[in-house]
């Protein structure tokens, strides 16, 4: 199937037969070409608008230069209400790109339905509405898509005839854009269509009539358009409001009136344009008058009454937060914790996250994170619980066996109790496992389409949870749903990275006669935890050896081919190859293996009893040998290239006097090679320790050299270090 993109140029106009010319847009720009008959994408939205009852939607087009949706135009709403979706990637998590991906309808019938699926477009409109989503496509090309909404009062789920509608509606649009591609005609962005212009006033005695009724009222009248802004505002409204009615009017009123400057009365008024449902708010108008607002919707705008609350004494102390739920979270709150969520690493820091930012932003008391496992529920963390058995307790349960936590991972619906009555009716059981909590949130924790767990949130008091507050929450659990599900891929690759690395390095050093040994590997901490350093013992006759080396990058790539290059070395040494044939050999298999991959190296065959080691190095960092007198020197071996560059390379030896006492550290670059710091100094840093702390056992010489290695502290690259240290050769 073709996607077929268009380019945002001259604005799209349907021709209409038997309709007469008609100029485009004043707006327009003068390059543009002149419009034969009608605005296509405006019409066509407004009709199927007009069909299936829906009070706003939009019209999206495919982008020329890239796999994104733009909208084109817009109607029934503001335009800043989609505002963070006018431009949708088509693998984006929202309605219309799913119904380009999946060439099909896509219906969401309310608020909860909208924060389980997608939990982007609830949390910044967590107002009960349904919405459709339907692809503009021929048989053969996709063109765009279309969105429409309702009020909330629509049906759960979208009837028959209204899917035929759209349908229909949505060919007819496809249609249409291939005829307009085939005469070469692209459309474009059109002019908004906000607020259908209702009937005149049958005349001005009529209008002056009813200016004046309106100003006998004893309260407060108000007019919004589709934008908020004040169209009309009588004489007790703007002597409530404490501001001239001529300075009011084009104004908005979380603008204009200063003690209404919170983003929850704007909320209000996004919430009553959306739903299509009365709305209402209190506010405290200084220095200490309440007065109250009530907003009445319809798609033309909003009529607001206000009046002054006489009972004030009766009123709790914060009476806007009784008289409508405010956003349980606030902007800032929200940035902070998808930012936060964002920078999670590990399913601990996600739980962690939640505990320290959600569950005090929410009135919680208690946290707890379940997940699943092998067909039996998983916790994957709690906090807040006073005795933790409560919780774990539940670990290892068959996710067959009814409890609120089961429900709610199999199913992808959330449950809310508001006491422990509730609860325990829909759960008897656990009238025998209380935890000492009275409310309960269960949100179903949804990414990618499936369950990935269930977040517990619980409270210390009887919790009633409002529409708003459930659908909230709700979107809260798709964020930190999508938190965790990168965490535990993480950790399931941090799991991986870790046992692979294990299985290519040795589990032990093998015991050599006359001389005693320690090794440490770190993993970069920038990667997958696994990499190319590696280090060997062989306990070859007559002479063991030893070797270090480091594959280019830390990822699986390098880890591969550090077993095999680490095999090599021992197969070779076992047949009694000596250092530089090593060498050799092991660089001839390299370059046959076709790796693009580069190995430094050093090898090394042992001599206790004579007190020497013969050495190889292809390109590596050189060893640092600290004499039983405490002198220190940086070993100045004879070498080749990096294994892997050139087959006819050769690498001569360097033999070495290792007396008993002798201290041997092998070591790759990542434990020298630090970001500002010149190498030679970090070797004289490393030569240092080794100098000072080189009696020590060398397991405790090994951790003190790491300690002060300022590069081993950043790993940005892997570090691996091999200490030996020369006996008496018995």
């Amino acid at each position: 199937m073709e996607v077929r993109p268009y380019e945002a140029q001259a604005r799209p106009y349907e021709e209409v037969v038997g309709v007469p010319d008609e100029p485009g847009p004043a707006q327009a720009p003068a390059a543009a070409r002149t419009p034969v008959g009608r605005p296509l994408l405006s019409l066509a939205l407004a009709s199927m608008m007009e069909d299936v009852g829906a009070h706003a939607g939009a019209v999206y087009l495919l982008r020329p230069d890239e796999p994104m949706l733009e909208m084109a135009v817009t109607a029934g709403m503001p335009r800043a209400f989609a505002a963070p979706w006018e431009r949708v990637g088509l693998n984006a998590p929202i309605p219309v790109a799913e119904a380009v991906r999946e060439r099909r309808l896509v219906w969401v019938g309310g608020e909860q339905e909208m924060a389980r699926r997608f939990p982007r477009i609830a949390v910044v409109l967590p107002y009960p509405f349904a919405l459709a989503a339907l692809p503009v496509a021929t048989p053969g090309t996709v063109y765009g898509a279309v969105f429409v909404t309702w009020p909330g009062a629509h049906p759960p789920e979208l009837s028959d005839a209204e899917r035929e509608q759209l349908t229909a509606a949505c060919a007819r649009l496809a249609l249409r854009l291939e005829r307009s591609a085939a005469a070469d005609l692209p459309p474009g962005p059109e002019d908004d269509l906000v607020g259908i212009p209702g009937s005149s006033v049958p005349d001005t005695l009529g209008s002056l009539e009813a200016t004046r009724l309106v100003s006998r009222l004893p309260y407060g009248l108000m007019s919004l358009d589709l934008h908020g802004r004040i169209g009309f505002v009588n004489a007790a409204a703007a002597e409530l409001l404490g501001r001239p009615a001529g300075e009011l009017l084009g104004t908005l009123p979380w603008v204009s009136v200063p003690w209404l400057n919170d983003p929850m009365y704007e909320d209000r008024y996004r919430a009553a344009l959306l739903s299509q449902q009365v709305t209402s708010f209190v506010a405290l108008r200084p220095p200490g008058e309440w007065l109250s607002f009530r907003l009445y919707p319809s798609t033309t705008g909003l009529s607001v009454r206000i009046g002054r609350i006489r009972a004030v004494a009766e009123m709790t102390p914060e009476p806007e937060h009784e008289a409508t739920p405010t956003r349980l979270v606030t902007i800032s709150q929200l940035l902070s914790l998808a930012g936060a969520l964002t920078e999670a690493v590990e399913v601990r820091d996600v739980v962690q996250l939640v505990a320290d930012q959600v569950v005090p932003a929410v009135g919680g008391q208690a946290l707890a994170m379940l997940g699943s496992r092998a067909g039996r529920l998983h916790v994957l963390g709690h906090r807040g619980y006073p005795d933790p058995h409560v919780v774990e307790r539940f670990d290892g349960l068959p996710l067959t066996q009814r409890t609120p936590g089961t429900q709610v991972l199999n199913t992808g619906v959330p449950a809310f109790f508001a006491s422990q009555d509730e609860l325990e009716r829909m759960y008897p059981a656990r009238r025998e496992t209380p935890d000492g909590f009275a409310a309960w949130a269960y949100l179903p924790l949804m990414a990618s389409g499936r369950p990935v767990g269930t977040c517990v949130l619980a409270y210390a008091e009887p919790h009633r949870f409002p529409a708003e507050e459930r659908a909230v929450l709700t979107s809260l659990g798709g964020l930190i749903a999508q938190a965790l599900e990168r965490a535990q891929l993480y950790d399931a690759k941090d799991r991986l990275a870790h046992g692979l690395q294990a299985a290519l390095l040795p589990h032990s050093l093998a015991r050599l006669p006359g001389v005693e040994a320690a090794a440490r590997y770190l993993p970069a901490t920038h990667g997958m935890d696994i990499g190319g350093d590696f280090y060997d013992l062989v306990p070859a006759r007559p002479s063991p050896a030893a070797v270090i080396g480091d594959v280019q990058g830390h990822n699986v790539t390098a880890a591969a081919l550090m077993g095999q290059i680490r095999t090599a070395v021992r197969a070779y040494t076992t047949v009694g190859q000596a250092p530089q044939q090593v060498m050799r050999s092991t660089n001839r298999l390299l370059i046959d293996l076709g790796s693009e991959l580069f190995v430094s190296c050093v090898y090394l065959r042992l001599d206790p009893v004579r007190g020497r080691a013969v050495m190889a190095r292809a390109g590596h960092p050189p060893p640092l040998l600290r004499r039983p007198d405490g002198r220190v020197r940086v070993l100045d071996l004879a070498g080749g290239p990096l294994l892997g560059i050139d087959p006819a390379a050769r690498y001569p030896t360097t033999e070495v006097s290792l007396a008993p006492g002798s201290v041997l550290a092998l070591y790759t670059d990542g434990l020298v090679e630090s970001r500002g710091v010149d190498i030679e100094d970090s070797l004289t840093g490393l030569g240092d320790v080794l100098a000072d702390a080189g009696e020590r056992p060398l397991s405790d010489l090994a951790d003190e050299l790491l300690r002060h290695s300022l590069a081993a502290r950043e790993r940005a690259d892997d570090v691996a270090l091999l200490l030996l240290r020369a006996g008496d050769g018995d």
